[in-house]
């Protein structure tokens, strides 16, 4: 069962919810997510706005549904990275890795949709606070694992270090910063997890 996202109306599990949904990712993809209106998606499907208007309050409400779905792919991604069982480091490493794969694949191939994670930053929206959230407890959970297996110093306080990981994590996978060192993302990455590493190790 899906979990109804902010201005969605209705039942979370409805055909004509993923018909919507199709179509503004067709849409948004190719004419951007500020350049779609209602309207072109319900001429679209053949649908009415106030049809369209059963199943979301608003076009923002559509976009934080396909900005929600984006960042629950790139969840899973990590979290598979998470439970795997290998060494802190390792995982911690791989994070950063997956960060910039998926960040580049979003950037790169549906850059449209790129933008709609754009607005979701910029406008705060709640798929991107769950988004920050989540990755703030994998950072978190490894940070205690490093810690409690005697691969991470233990001196600076847990807290300053996630935030400062955070921090550079940014980097890859905030679309604000992005646009400064695309060609050199996944240079970056390995570059910071390695800065990072040195910075945790004993």
């Amino acid at each position: 069962m899906r979990t109804r996202q902010s201005g969605q109306r209705g039942p979370a599990d409805h055909e004509r919810r993923d018909q919507i949904i199709a179509a503004a990712i067709e849409h948004f993809g190719h004419y951007g997510y500020k350049k779609t209106t209602i309207a072109d998606l319900a001429d679209a499907i053949g649908l009415s706005k106030a049809y369209i208007y059963k199943f979301f309050e608003s076009k923002k409400a559509i976009g934080e549904a396909i900005c929600a779905l984006q960042h629950d792919r790139m969840r899973v991604d990590l979290q598979t990275i998470i439970d795997d069982g290998k060494s802190a480091s390792d995982r911690m490493r791989r994070i950063f890795h997956a960060l910039a794969r998926n960040t580049v694949a979003l950037f790169s191939h549906e850059r449209k949709l790129h933008d709609i994670v754009y607005s979701a930053v910029e406008e705060e929206w709640a798929s991107a606070k769950h988004f920050t959230d989540a990755l703030r407890d994998m950072v978190e959970q490894l940070i205690r694992e490093g810690r409690d297996g005697g691969e991470f110093e233990r001196k600076t306080p847990a807290d300053e270090t996630c935030n400062a990981i955070m921090l550079v994590l940014q980097s890859i996978y905030h679309p604000l910063l992005l646009e400064h060192h695309m060609d050199t993302l996944d240079d970056d990455a390995v570059t910071l997890a390695n800065l990072v590493l040195r910075s945790l190790a004993l």
